[in-house]
């Protein structure tokens, strides 16, 4: 085989027949030529008529035509894309070398001003408006503290009223989001009448207010059709169970003779658990502490509201309650940094199952009331018995 072996090889039809001679003319070594191709070792590319088209080599595309250098090297060879091609080398290199007339079709961009400051890094968010809610955290705070230490039957009217609003947001949402109809009249009646019944009778009264509102619920949703009447009702006990039975348990604690200062230390070390972990897990947070539920908790945020809160409890209990020790603030505040973080865990759970990330918009900042009283409402029951096994029931 002579040096050329990357020649096309013959085929039927295409080269003249195999017993012809040499041609005058033809070049004296290498793959046989016929007369014609004798005359052009390399064919001039077509140019199409009509606008210019960008060609392999231009300055807007420098790498393809390197890569039509490795092409096929054979007349008839198979693509992957399946189909065929006829053609010599020289015909699919000649399609890479730049035409010396070709306009140029695009500028070539400018380079970066290396003199030009690299941008800053961005700061952490706290993915809300943080004056907002500080404004309407000390409007409520002036609300709660004037009807706790002036009437207290106005704070009850307060909690009854959050009650209602928290029942209305948690209900429209659930028909929003699952079509789950609960019924929003004889909850937001029997939840009022169940912080009420709290108040004045106790323990009892709520227990009795709380069955009331169950068997409401039920006879309330039998006047419509019976198709998904189990799934209202149930939505509804629910319903009833989570906002206003929990919260009978702060108008509980306001009965005690010291009942405003017990109040007021379950709303402080709940208030400071959840600064204190976001505080901390927003300047430290790295390790998530449950990423499939609520991704923004870590468990340095755990850390610190267990810190914050078990030093405030021991504040608390040590100045603000008749007979209260540092130890038992201690354990008070351990105890509501638990169930502060499994009551926002807890609603966080109910709202990824519906989708949405807040309750409400009542409050700007915070969301809605329900995303006021998710570590609230569990927390509670939790401060309630600690305070009467530790000081009575006052």
């Amino acid at each position: 085989m002579n040096d050329s072996s990357w020649a096309t090889p013959p085929h039927a039809g295409y080269w003249g027949p195999s017993d012809q001679g040499p041609v005058q003319g033809a070049a004296p070594a290498g793959p046989a030529y016929d007369a014609h191709d004798a005359q052009h070792t390399r064919p001039m590319p077509i140019v199409p008529d009509g606008p210019a088209v960008p060609r392999y080599g231009d300055d807007q595309d420098d790498d393809r035509g390197a890569a039509r250098l490795s092409g096929p090297l054979f007349r008839d060879q198979t693509f992957q894309d399946g189909t065929s091609r006829h053609g010599t080398f020289s015909e699919h290199t000649a399609s890479a070398q730049p035409h010396p007339a070709a306009p140029q079709t695009q500028n070539p961009e400018p380079m970066p001003d290396s003199s030009q400051p690299a941008p800053a890094p961005q700061k952490k968010s706290a993915g809300r408006d943080l004056g907002a809610a500080i404004g309407v955290g000390v409007g409520l705070g002036v609300v709660i503290i004037a009807s706790l230490f002036f009437v207290k039957a106005a704070f009850v009217g307060v909690i009854a009223v959050a009650v209602v609003v928290g029942l209305w947001e948690l209900t429209k949402r659930l028909e929003e989001r699952k079509g789950i109809k609960a019924p929003l009249v004889p909850l937001a009646l029997g939840g009022a009448a169940m912080v009420v019944a709290g108040y004045v009778r106790g323990a009892e009264g709520a227990w009795v207010a709380m069955a009331l509102t169950a068997l409401a619920v039920l006879v309330w949703r039998m006047t419509e059709p019976p198709e998904g009447y189990l799934k209202d009702v149930t939505a509804g006990v629910f319903a009833a169970f989570y906002v206003p039975f929990l919260a009978t348990f702060v108008a509980m604690m306001l009965t005690a003779e010291d009942g405003a200062a017990r109040v007021l230390t379950f709303l402080l070390l709940t208030v400071v658990s959840d600064t204190g972990a976001y505080a901390v897990g927003w300047r430290f947070g790295s390790h998530k502490l449950a990423p499939r539920i609520s991704p923004g908790k870590t468990r340095e945020g755990l850390v610190g509201a267990v810190t914050f809160a078990m030093a405030a409890g021991a504040l608390c209990m040590e100045f603000l309650i008749d007979d209260g020790t540092w130890w038992q603030g201690l354990l008070l505040g351990l105890a509501v940094a638990a169930s502060a973080t499994l009551g926002d865990l807890g609603e966080s759970m109910i709202k990824r199952d519906l989708g949405i990330k807040d309750m409400g918009t009542l409050l700007p900042g915070h969301g809605g009331i329900m995303d006021r009283l998710d570590s609230l409402l569990p927390t509670a029951p939790v401060v309630w018995l600690l305070m009467v096994l530790f000081v009575g029931s006052g």
